[in-house]
């Protein structure tokens, strides 16, 4: 992978040693990759390196990854949203910061003021478009590879206390990373290369039980989950052009008591019809409608999110936000908001 050299391996590792302190973070609403970069990264650094390490975050993590975060390591991991004085506390004692999966401080929300204000070293680890470079003193970035965790991986194999040799990262670690892999590539069926499954492979002749982590990736939900999903699934649209969306509003959230992070996947889901080339799935917030697109191949979701969604990502994965009074005047605006933005974007396509 040429992004990782050999030059900014030494430079890596020089950080690492001098560092006292040591702040990972990740993007706003942590899903699997987030989850599982972080945590991967945090045991590698606490049992092979022997560095104090927090993982500080700005919200709970996805519900599906919860898993990754034992109750023994719960201590190491802040969120910003339940006790904001102690995350500000552990960035501001940091003497070396490092970003995952997300190409810039914005992108952590509540947490960019304070890392940006840091006079610590930072780093980005990062799979995103458009990096922020001169928010950091050391960039590996690499738009193709499949995940964070991934990206992350191959920066491990290099370092030289791991020297190629994935039987020398903590089993946690190789858990974490498959598990971020596992759930940004919806189980391999979407930005998969062949480095994906080589990591894969490598992992798995190290012992890392993927069939473990598939329970409990996939077969641990609450049924609440599933009846949202029948509910959604019987309500969804399929336009003409070939394009299929769901919406959830906060009332069908309260009806459901879906939590953070359950309704991850659910965007997938339309592609599994013939005629659908792209899938776009909206939740309502405090002030905005949550966008994940996905598409196949020939339509991009990345340009869909970008011109219509203030938002961004990667080829066939993306997401972005729909704003109240900026974007819409109402929810009861966001469908034919939606359905013109479709119409528009598929013709030109």
């Amino acid at each position: 992978m040429a992004v990782i050299t050999e030059e900014k391996i030494r430079r890596f590792d020089r950080m690492v040693e001098k560092a006292d302190k040591i702040v990972i973070s990740a993007h706003v609403h942590a899903d699997g990759d987030a989850v599982g970069s972080t945590s991967a990264l945090f045991h590698y650094l606490t049992e092979i390196r022997g560095k104090s390490t927090s993982v500080v975050l700005a919200d709970r993590d996805a519900g599906g990854s919860s898993f990754l975060i034992p109750e023994e390591d719960k201590p190491f991991f802040t969120f910003y949203w339940n006790n904001p004085g102690e995350a500000a506390r552990v960035i501001a004692e940091a003497s070396l910061i490092i970003l995952l999966d997300c190409n810039s401080f914005t992108r952590t929300e509540d947490l960019g003021d304070f890392f940006k204000e840091s006079y610590a070293p930072k780093v980005l680890i990062d799979h995103h478009l458009d990096p922020q470079e001169e928010e950091f003193d050391l960039i590996f970035s690499e738009t193709e590879t499949s995940s964070a965790s991934e990206l992350l991986f191959h920066i491990l194999m290099a370092l030289p206390d791991i020297a190629g040799d994935a039987t020398r990262l903590p089993m946690q670690s190789g858990i974490a990373l498959m598990t971020g892999m596992t759930t940004d590539t919806n189980n391999f069926s979407n930005s998969v290369y062949p480095s994906t499954l080589e990591m894969a492979s490598i992992l798995l002749a190290a012992g890392v039980d993927r069939d473990a982590i598939l329970s409990d990736i996939y077969q641990n939900y609450r049924e609440n989950r599933l009846r949202a999903m029948g509910f959604l699934l019987s309500k969804m649209t399929i336009t003409p052009e070939g394009a299929a969306y769901m919406i959830l509003t906060r009332k069908n959230m309260m009806t459901f008591d879906i939590a953070e992070g359950e309704t991850e996947g659910f965007v997938n889901l339309p592609l599994a019809v013939r005629n659908v080339r792209m899938s776009v799935f909206m939740r309502q917030d405090n002030g905005f409608f949550r966008v994940s697109v996905r598409s196949k191949k020939g339509t991009s979701a990345q340009r869909f999110a970008a011109t219509y969604f203030n938002g961004g990502g990667h080829e066939y994965a993306a997401g972005g936000r729909l704003y109240f009074s900026e974007d819409i005047s109402s929810v009861k605006d966001v469908v034919s908001y939606l359905e013109n933005s479709l119409n528009e974007f598929l013709h030109e396509a």
